[in-house]
């Protein structure tokens, strides 16, 4: 079954071969992130962060109570889906700025209703959910809309331009880490480039053996811990802001690679809306924590520093992945 799939490089199921490559047994992750894993940087890391002053330690709840309306960014319902499931409903942002043509289609797909009455055709453990048509006989699956253009690989997108605000601490997988606008992101500043990181929440696009195979038609959420060897692999196009639950929760597939073998298995998707198009009363008005203010650093202090009577150890650090910015319903 599996090289079955492989056949088909244009086909969603085809993602078994970039994201399968990284999961399931120990020796196979072992591997992948032997050979993924980049040459140490010549960089030093930034000075380690001040520890808080002496006294009572905010918690993260307490930063964010005291946090100014200028401390949030409302998120643009043009660059934003709703997915509706049977369980709820799920709302992704997308990256724009790291993969605009993949952006574009996707808003197309979903204005032309390409994912309505789709389905969620894989859940792997520890790893990915996927959803898009399951369909591989080309002549069956579902029609896309005309104007949908040719998406390039967008693994990554020049550094020039982007306002990042560096973690001090670290990375495995990249000489800098930081982020931008709420987005975890990773640099190579030798080569210029940043790219958006596979951490838990991120969407990419699935794709074949080819770089440029994937269009926006066939996704995955990352449920799992972070498998940064995707990093500069596959195309990343957003962020789960709401209803991850709905997704990490699912069983898991019984198929090579957590695909549902059955089309019973497989959770319907009822609809997907771009955020615009929904009633203004109807519609879902988020904000994310803005990633380049004094709240937000006041905000990871509070998650390396931690602040009640519970924590024997602090960890004085944080990760890219373990930092991503707190998202609300705006008041």
């Amino acid at each position: 079954m599996q090289e079955r799939r492989q056949d088909r490089p244009s086909r969603p199921r085809s993602l078994v071969l970039a994201l399968g490559a990284c999961a399931g047994l120990l020796s196979a992750s072992l591997a992948c992130a032997q050979s993924a894993a980049p040459a140490p940087a010549a960089a030093q890391p930034a000075a380690r962060p001040a520890g808080p002053a002496p006294g009572k330690k905010p918690s993260s709840a307490d930063v964010l109570a005291a946090a100014k309306p200028s401390d949030w960014r409302a998120v643009n319902p043009e660059q934003a889906l709703q997915m509706e499931l049977p369980s709820g409903m799920v709302i992704i942002e997308l990256a724009s700025s790291f993969a605009p043509a993949h952006a574009a289609n996707i808003v197309k797909l979903t204005r032309a209703g390409y994912f309505d009455g789709l389905a969620v055709i894989r859940s792997q453990e520890n790893y990915v959910t996927q959803w898009g048509d399951a369909e591989e006989d080309e002549a069956k699956a579902r029609k896309k809309p005309d104007n949908l253009g040719k998406a390039p690989a967008e693994f990554s997108r020049p550094l020039k331009g982007l306002k990042l605000t560096p973690l001090p601490e670290r990375d495995t997988w990249a000489a800098k880490v930081g982020f931008v606008d709420g987005w975890p992101v990773a640099v190579d500043p030798r080569k210029g480039r940043a790219w958006l990181a596979h951490c838990n929440s991120i969407v990419g696009a699935a794709r074949g053996n080819e770089p440029d195979s994937s269009d926006g038609s066939g996704l995955y959420a990352i449920i799992g811990h972070a498998p940064r060897a995707l990093d500069l692999n596959i195309t990343t196009v957003g962020r789960v802001l709401q209803g991850m639950e709905k997704l990490s929760s699912l069983p898991r597939g019984t198929g090579a690679l957590g695909f549902y073998e059955k089309a019973e298995e497989r959770t319907p998707i009822t609809r997907v809306r771009v955020l615009a198009d929904i009633p203004e009363a109807e519609r879902p008005r988020l904000e994310v924590l803005r990633t380049d203010t004094a709240t937000w650093q006041a905000w990871l202090n509070s998650r390396r520093f931690r602040g009640g009577g519970w924590f024997v150890h602090e960890p004085a650090k944080v990760e890219l992945c373990s930092a991503l910015p707190p998202v609300r319903s705006a008041p």
